[in-house]
């Protein structure tokens, strides 16, 4: 849905010190009633992939999955989207030692505290952890990154790291990558191997 991709331009612009009117304007014309604040691209990817497997139009059912851009905007974001601002229902997903900033966002908002859902390390990870080792690595070669990732795993830093933190950082290496294996690693998961934190955000919306 275009409007909602607007929608989140204009959150992102209001959160940038922009004006408010485009994006209350425009939550109230779709309309928008939940906002699902992820930390970044490659987590909106994942979220996004894993509703199109499920047959569900989250923009279509008022739900904007929104990239703040690292855990410690959230409080901004919160108060902008929750009842302080457009009054929206808040949710996310983050990282394990973020959550500190997301709770206290939310209650800075009037959100539930519990609103959102926590991954044991990053959803990298768990996603990594999910498909195993071997299918990761196949997942990679599919997807034409074989050669990038043996020059990556020659590098010093990289002896003797666990298999799991190797692909996580490898991810992370070129501008896109990241963003792209969320979707791919979503994409081939099995239907009873999803994370539960991934799960249960898409099952709460």
């Amino acid at each position: 849905m275009a409007d909602m991709g607007a929608f989140r331009d204009a959150v992102t612009a209001w959160a940038a010190g922009g004006p408010e009117g485009p994006a209350r304007e425009l939550a109230a014309r779709l309309p928008v009633r939940t906002a699902v604040l992820l930390e970044g691209l490659s987590d909106v990817a994942a979220v996004d992939a894993l509703a199109e497997r499920r047959g569900r139009d989250l923009a279509a059912e008022g739900v904007c999955v929104l990239s703040i851009g690292g855990a410690m905007s959230v409080g901004r974001y919160a108060r902008l989207l929750g009842a302080p601002g457009l009054g929206l229902r808040l949710t996310g997903l983050c990282d394990e030692q973020e959550g500190p900033y997301y709770t206290r966002g939310f209650e800075g908002a009037g959100a539930a505290r519990q609103g959102f859902f926590v991954c044991a390390a990053d959803l990298e990870d768990e996603l990594i952890r999910a498909l195993g080792v071997p299918r990761v690595a196949e997942l990679v070669r599919e997807q034409g990154d074989l050669r990038p990732l043996r020059t990556f795993l020659r590098q010093p830093a990289q002896q003797g790291r666990p298999a799991e933190q190797q692909f996580r950082r490898f991810f992370g290496t070129k501008k896109g990558r990241k963003i792209h294996y969320g979707r791919v690693l979503v994409e081939a998961l099995d239907p009873d191997r999803v994370p539960r934190p991934l799960d249960d955000l898409l099952r709460s919306l």
